[in-house]
């Protein structure tokens, strides 16, 4: 009498799979999560993932503006306060209002925070009007400490073809002494980029740095602060 072969087993109208379908089945879900997630991230990639990492370091320099006044009170600058995001070497990218992404294969040689907190020292240093300025962290004794929120520093496409490179920072200007605000100011600016390659992007970063350095620093030098 011949034996007939076993039916498998079902359970919730599903075959039971052996080891080796299952392997099968792993890597084809496997591999089309991968399919699909670098589609999705083409605009960050530039190609095939690569160790190598290509650092940008934005070269900020503010030309002094004959109309800002001599001061005679000195500043001391803390180190900007941002998102966790934000405070890091990574170059962020918007494309689309609810989506934060990075590029990949490139960073900032130093977090956005350093980047800004160089930029504003520099800029005031450079200007002339002001006995002393240096970083809080140095000990100098200052009439006024300069406190920063970096709210933004992404590339941001707004439904554009290209991103233009937006940095929003809050910045406030405290009395050493209390520790009280004397003056507060939000500044925004946008500057476009050439295109999408992230060499036009940091250049792009750039251009909106030395802008917004130059508009927070016009209204550091007008507040009328005593020493």
């Amino acid at each position: 009498m011949s034996q007939r072969t076993p039916h498998p087993v079902f359970a919730s109208g599903r075959s039971r799979q052996t080891p080796a379908s299952r392997r099968t089945l792993f890597r084809a879900v496997a591999s089309g999560l991968l399919m699909a997630a670098l589609g999705g991230c083409s605009i960050l990639s530039g190609g095939p993932p690569s160790s190598a990492i290509t650092l940008y370091a934005p070269d900020v320099r503010v030309a002094p503006d004959p109309a800002w006044p001599q001061v005679d009170w000195s500043l001391a600058i803390a180190r900007p306060t941002a998102a966790r995001m934000i405070d890091s070497p990574r170059i962020l990218v918007r494309p689309t209002p609810d989506e934060l992404q990075v590029y990949r294969g490139v960073s900032w040689a130093q977090p956005a925070t350093d980047l800004v907190e160089n930029a504003v020292l520099r800029a005031l240093e450079d200007s002339g009007r002001m006995p002393a300025v240096a970083r809080l962290d140095t000990g100098i004794r200052a009439d006024y400490k300069l406190v920063m929120d970096i709210r933004r520093f992404e590339a941001d496409y707004a439904g554009q073809a290209v991103p233009s490179a937006v940095i929003e920072i809050n910045a406030k200007l405290l009395n050493s002494r209390d520790q009280h605000v004397v003056a507060s100011q939000t500044f925004l600016q946008a500057a476009p980029s050439a295109g999408t390659e992230p060499a036009q992007v940091t250049a792009a970063f750039e251009t909106s740095l030395t802008s917004l350095t130059n508009a927070l620093t016009g209204w550091i030098l007008t507040q009328q602060l005593d020493s």
